[in-house]
């Protein structure tokens, strides 16, 4: 293996290799960490697994709006040092929290099939047995996020919306505990991993409220030049989530969008089809421009023979036919050309300039 991967003699006189793996402190970190654990175990029954866990920035600045931080890797930055200073071999992120260009020298080794990508309400349990039309006028929903708040607002608008920060347990307990919020809404894979499933009121489809690039997706990311670990990882690759996923970050990537502006899509592998809709929103999600475009992603076997040519928007996938890859990357970019040529550029500006003089 290669040299910073510590090895450890067992009493038998085995080698082992020891594998440390980066997570953030929250428990739903923990538990995602956790889980890419138990796989690789399964999988390499011989390796040693250190979990280290760390604090982000978007772990200690809890008071105010994501968007409103301004910082892309919020929730990464501190792990991806980790990674940089060799005191970890892989960092386990929800890939909804990456940002489109990785820093040079890291790449997604593996993304995990994706669990239920859709946003969840949660009720307040004095609402039990409503939904998002039934809930009295002018109730209060708790988002930080500016592409819940928009769709919804526009879908929904005898609703108000409030920001609500914390993860998600802090989200749980301001629900409960304060009358502030009728109802919070969350990404229904967070709720799932963390078993509270039975807290899901109704599952917003894509006709409400589409999802963030990415969501319900685990990522693994390692250092680019470390081909064993990034050839053990790549293993985890679930190829239609790593088609889907590529198509969503090519879009958000040719459409420059962050935390800080409305971004949402969806996207569903039919046959050998890939189909991707996406969407920009004003802030108060009265201007929307959206259209869905597919490719054909054959599964060729074809698979790149050079790492360097088979990255797509920081992800590495050696094992994923090429061509299904690059169709993938191209579909997003042809999309987002499409929106920009509709004017998705002057919506974006807009919410950007109006988030930043809140």
């Amino acid at each position: 293996m290669s040299g910073n991967v510590s090895i450890s003699q067992e009493e038998n006189g085995k080698v082992s290799q020891v594998i440390r793996m980066g997570t953030r402190k929250s428990q739903l970190a923990r538990i995602q960490t956790d889980s890419v654990a138990g796989r690789l175990k399964e999988l390499y029954p011989d390796i040693h697994l250190e979990i280290v866990a760390m604090s982000t920035i978007g772990d200690k600045i809890l008071d105010t709006a994501l968007s409103k931080i301004g910082e892309k890797s919020l929730f990464t930055k501190e792990l991806e040092n980790a990674l940089e200073r060799n005191e970890v071999d892989i960092v386990v992120h929800s890939l909804k929290d990456l940002p489109t260009s990785l820093p040079p020298g890291f790449t997604i080794g593996a993304v995990l099939q994706r669990e239920n990508p859709h946003d969840a309400v949660v009720l307040h349990p004095k609402n039990a047995g409503l939904t998002l039309d039934s809930l009295p006028e002018k109730s209060v929903i708790g988002t930080s996020s500016l592409r819940r708040a928009a769709q919804l607002k526009k879908r929904f608008p005898q609703l108000e919306f409030a920001n609500i920060r914390g993860n998600l347990n802090t989200r749980l307990k301001k629900l409960d505990e304060k009358d502030d919020y009728a109802a919070i809404i969350l990404a229904a894979a967070g709720l799932k991993r963390m078993g509270w499933e039975s807290r899901i009121s109704q599952i917003l489809g894509p006709e409400d409220c589409m999802y963030a690039v990415g969501q319900g997706a685990l990522a693994v990311e390692v250092r680019a030049q470390d081909k064993d670990i990034l050839e053990m990882v790549s293993v985890l690759h679930h190829p239609d989530t790593v088609l889907r996923c590529i198509s969503e970050r090519a879009f958000l990537k040719q459409l420059e969008g962050g935390c800080s502006v409305p971004v949402a899509v969806h996207t569903e592998v039919k046959g050998s089809m890939l189909y991707l809709t996406g969407a920009v929103y004003s802030l108060d999600g009265a201007d929307c421009l959206k259209d869905t475009m597919q490719t054909v992603v054959e599964i060729d076997n074809k698979v790149s023979e050079s790492a360097q040519e088979c990255v797509h928007v920081g992800v590495t996938a050696n094992n994923v036919s090429s061509s299904a890859l690059e169709a993938a990357e191209k579909l997003g970019m042809d999309l987002a050309n499409a929106l920009l040529n509709k004017g998705a550029k002057d919506i974006l500006t807009t919410a950007r300039k109006l988030n930043d003089a809140r």
